[in-house]
């Protein structure tokens, strides 16, 4: 939260630094104006404003330059430091009659977008009184008239008054409005920075439930597996009993090989969560992990041919992302469903179509979100996490998930993997 804070500051500097710059080019048009319609004034201290608001600017620049966190106070000190400039060009250019004295508006609206309350609010009393003050001391200005032709003159008030309306007009809608811009942008981050916190603190809450439920499941299984492997002795004799009793060995020990690695890869870092293994080799074991536990189900896999086969670390995590859409495509096309995968230096593409029903547009809206589940039949009910925790092993490698409609029936995941979160370095 203090960097987001930071750098929102850190922007908030620029921005003034740029409005500076405008000023300053608007001073410098004025000048320029006034020689050329031969109008008496002293030039001196609009120069010497001129040169005060560079060098605030050269240390503003400096500043930011200097160190990465700049802080409210350091913003709060150069608008300040603007006031003062401000009352210096007043004062020797008629006060409170001088057209362009709204640009005391200028120092509040920054601060106002900018800085916390308090600040705010200072800025407001010292422009409040910069300006109260130039009502009682200033260098008068003579009633003077620019003289467009032989019949028009124009008023340097009033002239004043309109170029003042189109400069505070730009400068609004250009830096005023990135300022804002800025702000939008900084309260967007912090609802990001929110949402991941509400994520890390679900997935807490789901480690701890896993331990739990990894403790508590220890015994039945093994009850389970003694049974199994007794009444495997005892129907010997019945080949299509027997086969139901090894599917149901198989399913006991994926069981206790997920128990086990809950414990066993809890709180390792990616660096020893696995080995350095071949990307082709690497999907060929999870397929294969895959096909054992599901052999009913046909499972056609179209793999790149390429000769580029980088070494990846073989995360358990992204093998069990990928086992979870597997299944959830079985779950919802029994009897077939199709594997593409292809990569390049860059990224890895997964594709997995299956053929079931397609998603509604309620699925659509909740999917993703945990403890909601699409699998409805009473004997397909699921937990409702297998997509949530896929997207969570995901974005640890910067990775995206996307589940779309297929025209002709049943639905597309695709996963996409940048390598370099992936490759063995």
């Amino acid at each position: 939260m203090s960097n987001q804070l930071s750098s929102a500051n850190r922007q908030n500097m620029q921005r003034l630094i740029m409005l500076r710059g405008v000023v300053m080019l608007c001073l410098i048009l004025v000048m320029f104006g006034l020689s050329v319609a031969n109008i008496p004034l002293n030039l001196f201290p609009l120069s010497l404003s001129i040169v005060l608001l560079g060098l605030f600017s050269m240390v503003a620049w400096w500043r930011l330059y200097g160190t990465n966190q700049p802080s409210q106070l350091e913003i709060l000190l150069q608008l300040v430091a603007d006031i003062g400039v401000f009352a210096l060009i007043f004062y020797f250019s008629g006060g409170y009659s001088n057209p362009f004295i709204w640009m005391f508006l200028l120092p509040i609206t920054v601060a106002a977008v900018a800085l916390r309350a308090t600040y705010t609010w200072l800025v407001a009393a010292l422009s409040i009184a910069s300006y109260t003050l130039l009502i009682f001391f200033h260098k008068p200005l003579s009633h003077l008239h620019m003289h467009m032709n032989n019949e028009t003159r124009l008023d340097i008030h009033l002239v004043g008054m309109w170029l003042g309306f189109v400069i505070s007009a730009i400068i609004v809608a250009v830096i005023i409005a990135r300022i804002g811009q800025n702000l939008r942008d900084y309260d967007q981050k912090m609802a990001q920075v929110r949402e991941k916190a509400l994520e890390s603190e679900r997935m807490l809450a789901l480690g701890t439930l896993a331990a739990s439920a990894a403790h508590e499941l220890g015994t039945p299984l093994a009850t389970m597996a003694v049974i199994n492997k007794e009444l495997s002795q005892e129907l010997a004799q019945q080949p299509e009993a027997l086969a139901q009793l090894n599917i149901m060995r198989t399913q006991i020990t994926r069981c206790k090989e997920i128990l086990s690695s809950i414990t066993e890869n809890a709180g390792k870092t990616r660096a020893d969560a696995g080995q350095g293994q071949l990307l082709r080799a690497f999907l060929n074991s999870a397929i294969q992990r895959w096909r054992d536990t599901r052999p009913a189900t046909e499972l056609v896999v179209n793999m790149a041919e390429n000769a580029y086969n980088p070494a990846i670390f073989s995360d358990v995590t992204l093998t069990q992302a990928l086992l979870n859409l597997l299944d959830n495509a079985a779950d919802e096309s029994p009897e077939r469903i199709i594997f593409d995968a292809h990569w390049d230096e860059k990224k890895l593409s997964l594709q997995i179509r299956d053929f079931g029903k397609g998603l509604s547009q309620e699925v659509k809206q909740q999917l993703g979100k945990p403890f909601f589940s699409s699998k409805l039949a009473d004997e397909k009910q699921g937990l409702g996490l297998g997509v949530f925790l896929t997207q969570s092993i995901l974005a640890r490698y910067d990775g995206t998930l996307n589940l779309t409609n297929h025209a002709d029936g049943g639905v597309i995941t695709t996963v996409l993997l940048p390598l370099h979160q992936l490759k063995v370095t």
